[in-house]
């Protein structure tokens, strides 16, 4: 799994969703803006995480595993039955 860089500082964070809230936009291919990291928080039951590039990577997140996004890099969700979640965003110190 990617890790954020120790110097990245979180600047703000969505509300959380379930499997009947989650913005459709979250489900289909999307990217965060340039410099923009994302740390998708899983605080009840699973989610799956797919990044589409560079090479296709599928995760499985749950309260034990968190997935982090790159900056500009596709990537997409689906809940895996009940689940609640959070995407915290970060981004370099000073930037």
């Amino acid at each position: 799994m990617k890790q954020l860089p120790p110097d990245c500082v979180s600047y703000k964070q969505t509300k959380v969703f379930t499997e009947h809230t989650v913005p459709a936009g979250l489900l289909r291919a999307h990217k965060t803006k340039p410099g923009v990291w994302g740390k998708i928080v899983v605080v009840e039951g699973r989610l799956t995480y797919r990044i589409n590039e560079p090479a296709v990577e599928t995760h499985e997140l749950s309260p034990a595993l968190h997935g982090v996004v790159e900056p500009e890099v596709l990537h997409e969700v689906e809940p895996k039955g009940a689940v609640r979640f959070y995407v915290d965003f970060h981004k370099l110190d000073g930037a």
